[in-house]
């Protein structure tokens, strides 16, 4: 395999790997509060209240995510991602230990390179730019 096929199969593993954990154990538990019945009870780390922030992490780890996956608007997708792992480390455990810090920097890290990156040959952005 020539390194440039490496490095597409790399994007491939980090987009389905982290877009795709991201939504099992993140994003969808998030979701099904959302569109529960049972009352809203989220953190507000913005000041923009419990059911906005609520909403723009589930944007973000499930919709944001699922695009990461397919690669589709990649780069684009990846900024709600990144921003959203920013606000969990920086804000919502800014003051914890590193441990609390740990996962959050885990997520941001692999986001940070698929917006500077992109997707790679094996996505839809690499196909659509191909016709």
């Amino acid at each position: 395999m020539n390194t440039s096929r490496s490095t597409d199969v790399v994007l491939l593993l980090l987009r389905l790997t982290f877009g795709g954990i991201m939504i099992i154990n993140h994003g969808w538990g998030k979701m099904t509060k959302l569109f529960g019945d049972a009352p809203i009870k989220f953190g507000d780390p913005l000041g923009i209240g419990a059911e906005a922030s609520l909403s723009l992490a589930v944007f973000a780890e499930v919709f944001c995510a699922f695009f990461l996956v397919i690669g589709l608007f990649t780069k684009q997708v990846a900024v709600p991602l990144i921003i959203t792992m920013m606000v969990a480390v920086f804000i919502v455990h800014g003051d914890d230990p590193f441990k609390k810090m740990e996962m959050g920097i885990l997520y941001l890290v692999p986001y940070i390179s698929l917006f500077l990156m992109g997707a790679g040959w094996y996505s839809i952005d690499a196909q659509v730019r191909k016709v």
